[in-house]
């Protein structure tokens, strides 16, 4: 017998050594991100307060000064009245400041998310010519998107369901859990839906806003196109014609959203069909009996 003190161990296997410099540096990788997230919640803290001090002095801008009020108040008149003409003489009452009011209207109304749009892109392709009013009545939306994309993304959800409602904000909700991006190119074929809704909602989203921002200008660029052109038509008799020709138009859209949710409906019920046979086939096998050649 061969004596076990006698018999060699097998060495423990050592555990390869991690250099220092590599340790080192994990930890000044962790520091910097630390130091990043920090920088970026100050960084939205401070806008928080800046937006909410902003939101408070216009408020108080509103009840105080009997000027504003009387404004404000005139302005939401006249897009609650629907009547492109009064705003078209709106707008041409401030000569060659028309432009810039025009501009700050659109960004106006999206803040006031109720207030109709294409009521103004109509209006500016009236005042300004077809193309000129388009352009115009675009790059101003675009500002106006983004102003409550980063509104909502600053103030969270609490402050933009008081803006909007919160019946509004979670129909919304749902367009972007079953078409995620697309919901903002179909909300905007609309025209008789608020699109202000939908930036306010995006905010609320994980969506970056540079995904945001051009989802929006090419969603908006057809529609712009369309009201602008036959807005710059809007004269005696034919103005019956131009209604009736975006009744038709929002006809089509509308019918275009019932088709596809209708054909996403019919495609889950058709992928439950089909995975019901399977599901039933299952227990079924396990119940069989064991023939000898599987024993």
């Amino acid at each position: 017998m061969s004596d076990d003190k006698h018999i060699n161990k097998p060495a423990a296997a050592e555990e390869p050594a991690v250099p220092a410099g590599s340790a080192q540096d994990n930890a000044a990788a962790e520091e910097k991100t630390a130091d990043q997230k920090a920088t970026a919640k100050r960084k939205r803290k401070k806008a928080r307060i800046i937006v909410l001090a902003v939101i408070i002095l216009a408020v108080i801008a509103y009840f105080a000064i009997p000027a504003v009020h009387d404004k404000i108040n005139q302005i939401v008149a006249i897009f609650g009245s629907t009547d492109v003409s009064t705003i078209m003489e709106y707008i041409r009452s401030f000569g060659g400041w028309a432009v810039l009011i025009s501009f700050l209207l659109m960004m106006f109304q999206s803040l006031i998310a109720p207030l109709p749009a294409f009521l103004l892109t109509l209006a500016n392709a009236a005042v300004f010519g077809w193309w000129q009013g388009a352009i115009l009545s675009w790059s101003s939306a675009m500002a106006g998107a983004a102003l409550c994309f980063f509104i909502a993304r600053v103030l969270g959800r609490d402050v933009v369901e008081k803006i909007t409602g919160k019946g509004a904000v979670k129909t919304v909700d749902v367009f972007f859990e079953r078409y995620g991006k697309n919901t903002i190119l179909i909300c905007r074929l609309l025209p008789f839906v608020s699109f202000d809704f939908v930036s306010y909602a995006a905010g609320l989203t994980g969506m970056g806003f540079w995904g945001f921002f051009i989802a929006t200008g090419i969603g908006q660029l057809p529609a712009t196109i369309v009201y602008s052109y036959v807005g710059g038509m809007l004269t005696g008799s034919t103005r019956i014609v131009v209604y009736g020709l975006l009744i038709l138009f929002s006809l089509a859209a509308l019918i275009f959203l019932i088709k596809k949710v209708y054909n996403d409906r019919q495609k889950k019920k058709q992928a439950l069909t089909a995975a019901a046979p399977d599901a039933e086939a299952a227990p079924a096998m396990q119940d069989m009996p064991e023939t000898p050649q599987d024993k």
